[in-house]
């Protein structure tokens, strides 16, 4: 090559991703192994796995199509986007595709051998070059998230004390006593058969329940214990163990590891350590006393929120934080009404579905709730006072900053205030004869979680929900029909064109295009193997698990939706900068030549899992 193209090919290089991050001498070196290949309108590019040598293609100006063998669209691709990783590994690919060009389209050709040459020096920038999508998705997620130090989504085994006393059940008083009296630690934990914790017992149980009251010491520990204890497992959020503190009033939580005691969460742990915002904004709205009290905590919710996200916080870890705050806003209004309107005459269950029961609540949910009561029949009386407090807990949610669902999925609509056997029925047509609109309710519904109230009513219908899918399997092909109307914008390049009308025109919506597309094949997936989880990402641990998706598949898709959930997130905490109302519109000149990149590669992931559930849950 001449060598006074150099300067030219390395200032054009460090204009984008990923060669933007790399050092000069490393662009230069890079620069002396570029090929320039000129093609014109109508050529084309075969890509095969026995190639000899294979490149990464970069498009300095032209435009390229790329299709598989079967003639689907597999990307479109302008200036400054790369192609060609999937031939980048040493294994032979399955994918073989051809590139067709556009436009007159000038490339530089970097050959796989001779950029792996000069990155041997540097392997701090091998990932950023790797043929898996998924660790160029997990570079560019180290990029741009630091790590996560703020308490409140700090992990529980990170925090609590694995020094906690274990006595077993079958112990007197005067023995649990004497252990008592060897260590400094209260409290104790009283487990059965040397494994399940069955109780909790502290220094002022002795002494409230056993010296004051003159009970024998040789009484088995069991009768002065609390029984049941809460517990939180090892791996939940410090956000959760606090929550679980305040709403069930205990200062300290045995901590469990695959069910078995490890350790101890106390309140002086979580004293010992910086104030958490939203743990005392949870503490605020449970001792917040109306309507108008809570509905000005909706500023300190947007605070909380816009700290997770200036602090670079996972978009898991954010939803479990802003889901257990939306928690807190239910509980509180459900308590309210009860307190207005007096005692429930009947049992009931109040449930949450959507983002909500998948602990995946952003600044943009919505309401998505209803109502299960215990049999066949819900009396009048008992429809009235259900209907009253389901109005009232809906209105004060739409006060205090979460809307009102457009679709009137909300316990509020009478139609989602059901006895048990009716929510059953419900199921049984959904599942057994899917047209558009059942399918619509059904999928609305397909997660649910008990957050007020008896949770054994959600519990069996779902269990009813999983064997009506076993003996309706082609309801899954129904939903997957569904789920693959939308296809992510493979034909992305110089700017997004999805929506063709109205004020959104011209821009990308993030939400349908995209994340609503991870969120259904999860749901798919998940039923699919029983999964009682209701989390996107659960979900599709659930399917690898039990094999129905490959380990690469799961990992890239994962690697996908974690991306696009930043995406959103980050936008949503500029508008709101910004002075403006947050949406899932994005225009395309807010995207840095790294997102488009990255965005690029998400849609692809999103668009084989989709081929993926076709070929294995569609009809045939």
């Amino acid at each position: 090559m001449n060598n006074t193209l150099i300067p030219n090919i390395t200032d054009f290089l460090a204009q984008i991703d990923p060669f933007d991050k790399l050092p000069l001498e490393l662009l230069e070196a890079i620069a002396h192994e570029v090929q320039i290949q000129y093609l014109q309108h109508g050529d084309t590019l075969e890509f095969r796995s026995d190639d000899s040598e294979h490149y990464l293609y970069i498009i300095r100006t032209g435009v390229i199509e790329q299709r598989l063998e079967n003639g689907d669209l597999r990307a479109r691709l302008g200036a400054e986007d790369q192609f060609g990783f999937t031939f980048f590994q040493h294994q032979k690919s399955d994918e073989q595709y051809q590139a067709k060009v556009l436009e007159d389209a000038l490339l530089y050709l970097v050959p796989r051998s001779g950029l792996q040459k000069v990155l041997e020096d540097y392997p701090l920038y091998q990932e950023d070059f790797d043929a898996h999508a998924l660790v160029r998705l997990n570079s560019a997620l180290k990029v741009n998230w630091s790590s996560e130090k703020a308490l409140f989504i700090r992990k529980v085994f990170e925090l609590a004390s694995d020094k906690i006393a274990i006595v077993d059940s079958h112990m007197s008083i005067s023995d649990v006593a004497h252990q008592m009296s060897q260590i400094t630690r209260s409290p104790l934990a009283v487990v059965k058969h040397q494994e399940t914790i069955v109780g909790i017992i502290t220094d002022r149980d002795i002494t409230r329940k056993v010296v004051a009251k003159r009970i024998d010491y040789d009484t088995p520990v069991t009768q002065i214990m609390t029984p049941n204890p809460i517990t939180i497992d090892e791996n939940e959020l410090i956000m959760h163990a606090a929550a679980l503190m305040m709403q069930y009033n205990v200062r300290s939580l045995p901590v469990t590891r695959q069910g078995q005691v490890c350790g101890l969460l106390t309140t002086s742990h979580l004293i010992q350590h910086h104030r958490m915002q939203a743990l005392f904004l949870i503490e605020k709205i449970k001792y917040a006393e109306t309507i108008d009290e809570l509905a000005t905590l909706s500023t300190e919710k947007q605070a909380v929120f816009e700290a997770l996200i200036d602090g670079k916080v996972s978009a898991k870890a954010t939803g479990h934080v802003m889901t257990l705050i939306m928690d807190a806003y239910t509980r509180r209004l459900i308590d309210l009404a009860i307190e207005n309107l007096g005692e429930a005459p009947c049992t009931f269950s109040w449930v949450v579905a959507g983002s909500h029961a998948r602990s995946e609540v952003h600044l943009l949910s919505d309401q998505d709730s209803a109502i299960i009561v215990p049999g066949n029949n819900l009396a009048e009386p008992d429809k009235t006072y259900l209907q009253h407090l389901a109005l009232y807990v809906c209105n004060g949610l739409a006060r205090c900053g979460y809307p009102l669902c457009s679709g009137r999925y909300m316990a509020a609509n009478p139609s989602w205030c059901q006895p048990l056997s009716k929510w059953e029925s419900y199921y049984k047509k959904w599942v057994g004869n899917p047209e558009y609109e059942k399918l619509l309710h059904a999928t609305v519904f397909l997660e649910v979680r008990t957050l007020y109230g008896d949770p054994t009513l959600s519990e069996q219908l779902q269990h009813s929900l999983y064997e009506l899918i076993q003996k309706n399997y082609q309801f899954l092909s129904s939903l997957t029909e569904s789920a693959i109307l939308n296809s992510p914008p493979l034909g992305i390049f110089k700017s997004f064109v999805l929506e063709k009308s109205g004020e959104n025109s011209n821009e990308l919506n993030v939400k349908k295009y995209a994340i609503n597309l991870i969120v259904d094949l999860a749901r798919i997936y998940g039923l699919s193997v029983g999964c009682e989880a209701t989390g996107t990402e659960e979900r599709f641990k659930a399917a690898y698990d039990a094999g129905k998706i490959k380990k690469d598949a799961y990992q890239n898709i994962i690697g996908a939706y974690q991306f696009l959930m930043k995406i959103r997130l980050d936008h949503q905490l500029k508008a709101l900068k910004a002075g403006e109302k947050p949406d899932n519109h994005i225009s395309p000149e807010q995207f840095s030549s790294f997102e488009r990149k990255h965005l690029k590669e998400a849609f692809k992931i999103i668009s084989d899992t989709q081929s993926f559930a076709k070929l294995h849950f569609g009809r045939h």
